[in-house]
């Protein structure tokens, strides 16, 4: 659940000088096989086909596990240390601009703001980013390890009125300008009520309290702690971003200290200065070392015609903190005992509550079972005509539902929505979704969407087959199962979308990208789900246990309509996962990390026990009544927790997302919410269902029939 595995609590060293050589050895052998165009070609050529297979098959392996046996100590995953010797130069990167007041990022050079002297080159992203709306550019801001320095770094042209408009706006949506050095974000620091609040970011700018003039944030103080990394005649060489981390031989044992880079810091302050006098200095030039003013005559104002000029100063500080530890200052949440208390209360509840309701629950059925098996077959006639319950609808139990397409559809779409959040969710408790590696969560999920389609189209079609009696139909399924949710999906970003061209955003996606996300739905997807589909034909038909009239069994009439204890069903899982939910929207559009899986996947498994419960207890409860019908309320008994879900995101836009501005901010709001919502009713009904009709399959099997 941390960033980073450490042996034994302590960071991992060198190795000794024993297993250097041949740790070296495995190395160049290892770049020797990678580089060998898979162990073919002339460097093999003494070797057979068969030869080559083998020799792939157990050469990897063996270099993996011994560079495990000698390692002291391994880091997961997202970043690989880089070191840098004093005067390094290392380039910090930019991000979107971001404000929680809108929720729309632009691009950072969308404002009036230096740019780098060898031109704009946008960094490689990963489909996650793209979809978040990460752009990430080069800057002008490049700095010297160990080296303090103020420089100067360009002067603006007079601002025309559309730029000024521009500023003015991002300054009064409190916009932020997202700064990245050696993959770690700019912090922030500031104090509100006495209390020491901790951003990512800085402001584009700022208004005074009562005044109506905005000012420009044009100077930046980096603070850049540094922790002194001491070899043994071992060089660590490569970035997180760029490529691995290769362990090579130095030439002397001074070649191998270097310094990592630990913490990022930057105080953003506005100074007025001489544009003729600033003008006249060239980029990077060293200046004077400037003290952010106080006074307001003494900052740049944001006006017309005004000639705005920027500069920094950086100060490297040596720190204890090392590597892995250094995104502990980030993945801090605020109230993190009150946090962890909540959750384990609400576990303790809920399981308490399901606990009794599912004891007793076993205890009634058991105890009718019990007595049903106990008389004969004219006892068990008698008994039928006299007594009332789930005994008498044997007949019609498992007769065919209303839209049972659809039902298979949504099952099979929901067992792939429920798998990949499982999968997702354990591979990020454990340390693989790093917070250093941005989009990787999201990249992750959709590649398991998409592999997960086989086990959809086998679920939906069996399910059918099951139904139906006859594999007849199961393209149309398949298909269906395949499109239902993308569909869906696709419909809502295609609105938000237009909304988000129309407000020139890095968030909309690019037509690039909507033809990528076509390929890998239709490509990847689509062909899996339909071999799914296939897979389920072959399969054995569920056989039921007892045999459906001709005729429907009349249901009797009710107090009160079924649905309503179908709705309140869904607030015992909602119980388990709102406090999780706060902290899950907080992160989504309060701009904060959010990182405790571990919690999450108890939550998760939690809802799944919950679920099952809920629905099993209201199927019973229904077919007592002889009510027939199970199928989908079943379904919607746990699935209802979904509407629970969309309301309490309402709650959320409309008491903790107070400063949302704009009809598209919320529109884009409630489009992500919906599809949230939406994911969330399947999987939900989805678990409820499939154990709802194990629990009948069991039930009515376990009964003497004639």
């Amino acid at each position: 659940m941390n960033e980073g595995w450490v042996k034994d609590g302590v960071e991992a060293e060198t190795p000794p000088k024993s297993h250097r050589h041949l740790l070296l050895l495995l190395l160049r052998l290892l770049r020797l096989f990678n580089s060998s165009s898979r162990c073919s070609g002339p460097r093999f050529s003494l070797m057979s086909g068969s030869g080559m297979h083998s020799m792939c098959k157990w050469l990897l392996p063996l270099l993996l596990v011994l560079l495990a046996h000698f390692c002291s100590g391994f880091y997961l995953p997202g970043s690989y240390m880089h070191t840098y010797s004093t005067g390094d130069k290392i380039l910090a990167k930019v991000n979107s601009l971001t404000s929680i007041e809108t929720e729309l990022p632009f691009s950072y050079y969308s404002l009036p703001y230096c740019q780098p002297p060898e031109g704009v080159k946008k960094s490689a992203e990963n489909l996650g980013e793209l979809l978040m709306g990460d752009q990430i550019d080069n800057s002008p801001y490049r700095f010297q390890i160990n080296i303090n320095e103020t420089v100067y770094l360009c002067t603006t042209p007079p601002l025309k009125d559309n730029e000024v408009k521009l500023l003015k706006q991002r300054t009064r949506d409190l916009y932020q300008v997202n700064m990245i050095l050696d993959n770690l974000p700019a912090l922030r620091y500031a104090k509100q009520n006495n209390i020491n609040i901790q951003w990512t970011g800085f402001p584009v700018g700022y208004t005074p309290p009562g005044s109506n003039e905005d000012y420009i944030i044009n100077h930046l103080k980096f603070r850049v702690l540094v922790h002194e990394y001491e070899g043994s005649g071992v060089e660590i060489i490569g970035t997180g971003e760029e490529g691995l981390g290769v362990i090579s031989e130095a030439d002397d044992k001074k070649k191998a200290l270097g310094f990592e880079i630990v913490k990022f810091e930057v105080v953003p302050c506005s100074v007025k200065y001489d544009p003729d006098k600033m003008s006249k200095h060239k980029m990077y030039d060293r200046i004077d070392p400037v003290i952010c003013p106080m006074e307001l005559d003494k900052s740049q104002i944001i006006r017309e015609r005004e000639r705005v000029s920027f500069t920094y100063d950086v100060e490297f500080v040596k720190s204890d903190i090392r590597w892995p530890s250094r995104w502990d200052a980030y993945l801090q949440m605020e109230g993190a005992k009150v946090h962890w208390f909540s959750i384990l209360n609400s576990l303790m509840v809920i399981f308490f509550l399901a606990g009794i309701v599912f004891v007793i629950f076993l205890r009634t059925v058991r105890r009718d079972l019990t007595r049903y098996e106990e008389l004969d077959k004219e006892a068990q006639a008698q008994m039928n005509e006299e007594l009332s319950g789930w005994k008498l609808v044997v007949g019609d139990v498992f007769r065919e539902p209303e839209c049972a397409k659809l039902l298979c559809v949504m099952i099979g779409d929901g067992v792939q929505i429920t798998g990949m959040a499982v999968v997702t969710i354990v591979f990020a408790a454990f340390g693989f979704m790093s917070p250093a590696s941005r989009g990787m969560l999201l990249t992750g999920m959709i590649i398991l969407y998409l592999f997960l389609g086989i086990f959809a189209g086998y679920v939906g079609v069996r399910l059918w087959r099951t139904l139906k009696g006859t594999s007849e139909g199961w393209r149309s399924v398949s298909w269906s199962v395949a499109c239902f949710f993308p569909g869906i999906v696709f419909v809502i970003l295609t609105v938000l979308n237009f909304l988000l061209w129309g407000s020139n955003s890095t968030s909309a996606i690019p037509i690039s990208l909507y033809f990528i996300l076509f390929a890998l739905w239709f490509c990847i997807s689509v062909p899996l789900t339909l071999l799914g589909g296939f897979l389920g034909t072959r399969a054995e038909a569920i056989q039921y246990p007892v045999r459906t009239n001709q005729i429907p069994r009349e249901i009797p009439a009710r107090k009160y309509p079924s649905w309503l204890l179908v709705l309140g069903a869904g607030t015992l899982p909602f119980g388990t996962l709102f406090i999780e939910l706060f902290f899950i929207l907080s992160s989504i559009w309060l701009g904060r990390f959010y990182y405790v899986f571990g919690f999450l996947l108890i939550v998760l498994l939690l809802l799944i026990v919950v679920c099952a419960e809920v629905s099993v207890v209201l199927t019973y409860m229904h077919l007592c009544v002889e009510d027939w019908r199970w199928w989908w309320k079943a379904f919607y008994a746990s699935g209802s927790v979904a509407l629970y879900v969309f309301l309490y995101s309402i709650n959320y836009l409309i008491f903790d997302l107070q400063s949302l501005s704009g009809p598209v901010s919320a529109m884009l709001y409630l489009g992500y919410s919906l599809i949230m919502a939406t994911a969330i009713m399947l999987s939900t009904g989805t678990i409820g269902f499939l154990t709802s009709f194990y629990f009948v399959h069991y039930l009515f099997s376990s009964v003497k029939i004639d």
